[in-house]
C-alpha cells in the first residue's frame, strides 16, 4: 500500500513537471494558423492575437512589444508574448493634379503642365490648382492622404513620390493607361512598424 502511494505520488509529480510551459509551447508556434490552433486548444490560458502599430498603440507594454522582432518571446508578470510577425512599412503623402490622356492630346497635356507649373511658381497654391485643373473629380484638393502600396495609385506614382524630396513638384506619366500627374510631395515619409503578437496567461 505504502509503495503504491509513493508510486502514485511519483507519477503525479512527473506528469506535473512534464507539462510544457507556455514559453515552451510558444517556441513551437511560428505561423498565425498555429497561433489560432493554440488559442482553440488552450482557452484556460485566455490567449489572444494582438495587432499593434507604432504611433497608434502607446501603452507601455505595447511600446515594449513594438521594439521586438519576429520570433521574440518574453514574459511580463504572469503573461507571455510571442511576436509572430513584424514589418516596417513606409507611408507617403502628396498632392496631385490628374490629366487624362484619353481626353486630351499630348500637346494639350504638355501645354497644361507648363501653365500649371508657371502659376504655381507665381504663388498660386497647389491645392487651388488641383481644384481648377484635375480631371478625376477628387474632392480632397488633390491631397492623397497617407498611402502605401498600389491600391490607390499606380506603382509609377508611388515610386516617384518615394524618390522625391518634400516640397518638390514633378511629373508622373503612366503611359499604358494614358494617365498623367503633376505631383507635389507634401509630407516627409512616415515609417511605420506593424506587429502581430500571440499572448497568453502563464510563463
Amino acid at each position: 500500500m505504502k509503495r503504491s502511494i509513493v508510486g502514485l505520488l511519483l507519477l503525479f509529480s512527473f506528469s506535473v513537471f512534464a507539462q510544457e510551459t507556455v514559453t515552451e509551447k510558444f517556441q513551437k508556434i511560428n505561423t498565425l494558423q498555429q497561433a489560432e490552433q493554440f488559442i482553440t486548444a488552450n482557452p484556460a490560458l485566455k490567449p489572444a492575437i494582438l495587432k499593434l502599430s507604432a504611433g497608434k498603440d502607446t501603452a507601455l507594454i505595447e511600446k515594449r512589444l513594438l521594439r521586438q522582432k519576429a520570433g521574440d518571446i518574453f514574459s511580463v508578470g504572469y503573461v507571455t508574448y510571442k511576436v509572430l510577425e513584424a514589418k516596417d512599412t513606409v507611408d507617403y503623402r502628396a498632392s496631385y493634379i490628374f490629366l487624362d490622356g484619353g481626353s486630351l492630346s499630348m500637346r494639350e497635356i504638355d501645354s497644361l503642365k507648363k501653365v500649371i507649373l508657371q502659376k504655381n511658381s507665381q504663388g498660386v497654391p497647389f491645392d487651388k490648382l488641383s481644384d481648377e485643373y484635375t480631371m478625376d473629380g477628387n474632392t480632397t484638393h488633390g491631397d492623397t492622404d497617407w498611402f502605401y502600396g498600389e491600391y490607390m495609385f499606380p506603382k509609377e506614382f508611388q515610386d516617384a513620390v518615394a524618390n522625391h524630396k518634400l516640397g518638390e513638384v514633378f511629373f508622373v506619366d503612366v503611359s499604358e493607361k494614358q494617365w498623367h500627374y503633376i505631383v507635389k510631395k507634401t509630407h516627409e515619409d512616415r515609417v511605420k512598424k506593424d506587429i502581430v503578437v500571440l499572448r497568453a496567461n502563464g510563463r
